[in-house]
């Protein structure tokens, strides 16, 4: 008898495992969705694979428990994100950028750990993915998270270095040379910003003034950026 599930928490309810048929059934809904988002206009797609949810929850061996093709082997654990990934690049045009968020480690021993990511990654370009977003745990309740200015970067920077891939680094990166520092130095192809876009809604403008880009607000805006006579 195969093992049982994992919960996140011991308090938490046991998830299901999923059959053959159903794994199917939710690549096709990944491409469906894909479908969707370009006949909405979208031009981007980033495949949602970190930070404990289901395509993380089979690529790393402290949660998936399966025996079956989807299970063991790393080449087994990563197989859905490699179905998915191509499921939604035959949905999503070429000239269309298809990212994809992993979690390069669990910060947890016996976990998914850089090396599987570098591993994943190779894989992932094979199979039509632009661009790898760098970002980390997330499965492990007690994962022991080495945070940090640019605690992730390192990460972005070996993927790139060892597969060729294009990157994305995320995870406190909070200044305008900082960010300018890690492209320019060939670490990442692409930055991400979140908390600090809530903290600074006019991050951008701020650290263009800050490197000495000249940007110009939208026209709508233009009024509020115009100092008085």
């Amino acid at each position: 008898m195969a093992p049982s599930p994992l919960p996140f928490n011991p308090t938490d309810p046991v998830p299901a495992e999923l059959s053959q048929p159903e794994i199917s059934a939710i690549v096709e809904a990944f491409a469906a969705a894909a479908r969707r988002a370009l006949a909405a206009g979208f031009e981007v797609i980033e495949l949602h694979g970190a930070h404990g949810y289901l395509i993380h929850e089979f690529a790393s061996p402290l949660s998936n428990r399966r025996t079956d093709q989807y299970g063991g082997s790393f080449e087994n654990r990563v197989r859905f994100v490699r179905e998915v990934t191509a499921a939604v690049r035959a949905s999503w045009p070429e000239r269309l950028p298809l990212f994809v968020r992993i979690s390069a480690t669990d910060w947890k021993e016996g976990g998914w750990n850089l090396d599987d990511s570098v591993a994943l990654a190779a894989r992932l370009k094979d199979v039509g993915a632009d661009l790898i977003d760098c970002s980390s745990g997330g499965l492990a309740p007690d994962a022991k998270v080495q945070f940090g200015p640019a605690y992730q970067t390192p990460f972005a920077e070996r993927i790139r270095r060892e597969t060729g891939a294009r990157t994305g680094a995320v995870g406190l990166i909070t200044e305008a040379r900082q960010a300018d520092e890690i492209i320019r130095a060939g670490r990442a192809d692409l930055v991400f910003l979140a908390r600090e876009f809530l903290r600074d809604p006019y991050f951008p403008l701020h650290a263009a003034r800050t490197l000495g880009v000249d940007v110009t607000p939208p026209i709508q805006y233009s009024r509020a950026f115009t100092k008085p006579a």
